[in-house]
């Protein structure tokens, strides 16, 4: 059987990011997409890939740098383009889109990471809450916003929950209000699980076997890593080793979080919703999942392992 490539079915505007974005993007065969929902290990990821693609530590600039997030729609567009193309090493750039949004080539490796939603949502918490309000008026008075304005922040946890699990922000969703879904990100992927371009890596994976989960993922991204090096990368891709990196870029985090870095890079751990989400909560969360998710990717999105 042949297999059906992914196609642009949805165009995804709001307060945070703008689908079209990539339309002016010119990919180069062996670029890597990172892609997540959110709060799911984005920046884990970028600085993995970073150190593999630069194992002997002489990568040209911070990965988060180096791996812009093409959709974000508050950046300007133009100095995103130029500064890719002005890459000459082999690229890796981030995006929270799904495959739905995204224009899909072959020749271009697409990492998709993913987390158990229960504790994206404790990690959002966090993320949302700790929004300063300059950083409000950047997303909301930015021009070209589509839609509504991104809401404040209201401390009320079984309400935001309830909001989370059950509404959608874009009509073909049903979850992740105010932000966009994290189940329909992962389903979007998940259909295409077969192309040989696509790799799955789990949060709770990484969390496991650092080393294992790295050296699967420079294997299949074709990046060789000699082995002397292994032990410089791995550990500069610890939650310490990141969380220590992020504190030098302490001064723009204080711009959009009211800890900085120390909110951006919070716990780093799963299981947190085990005390705070009750029996209601979880029933709304099943009833979301079977509504979107598969059986098989809805084990794996909890669970990780291989795909």
């Amino acid at each position: 059987m042949t297999q059906t490539l992914p196609e642009r079915t949805h165009v995804y505007q709001n307060h945070h990011f703008d689908s079209t974005r990539w339309d002016y993007f010119a990919h180069r065969p062996g670029d890597i997409v990172i892609s997540t929902s959110y709060k799911a290990g984005t920046t884990w990821m970028q600085s993995i890939i970073g150190h593999l693609l630069y194992p002997q530590g002489d990568m040209p600039a911070p990965a988060q740098e180096l791996s812009p997030w093409l959709d974000q729609r508050t950046f300007p567009l133009e100095l995103v383009l130029n500064g890719l193309a002005a890459q000459t090493g082999r690229r890796f750039i981030k995006t929270h889109l799904p495959l739905d949004g995204l224009p899909y080539h072959a020749e271009v490796q697409y990492v998709v990471v993913g987390r158990d939603a229960r504790d994206v949502f404790m990690s959002l918490l966090n993320h949302w809450g700790n929004y300063t309000p300059a950083f409000y008026q950047m997303l909301n008075n930015a021009p070209g916003r589509v839609g509504d304005p991104m809401p404040q922040y209201v401390d009320d946890i079984p309400a935001r929950w309830r909001d989370w699990i059950t509404r959608g922000w874009f009509d073909w969703e049903s979850d992740g209000y105010p932000y966009w879904s994290h189940l329909h990100h992962c389903a979007s992927w998940w259909a295409h699980r077969e192309l040989p371009n696509i790799h799955f890596v789990h949060y709770a994976d990484l969390l496991a076997d650092l080393e294992g989960q790295m050296r699967r993922i420079a294997g299949e991204l074709a990046i060789t890593v000699p082995e002397d090096r292994w032990p410089h990368v791995i550990g500069a891709c610890t939650f310490a080793a990141m969380k220590q990196e992020a504190a030098a870029a302490d001064e723009r985090m204080r711009m959009i979080w009211k800890d900085g870095a120390n909110t951006f890079f919070n716990k780093g751990t799963n299981g947190r919703w085990r005390d705070v989400l009750t029996d209601d909560d979880l029933a709304l969360y099943d009833a979301a999942v079977r509504k979107t998710l598969s059986p098989d990717c809805a084990r794996w999105l909890e669970h990780g392992g291989p795909v």
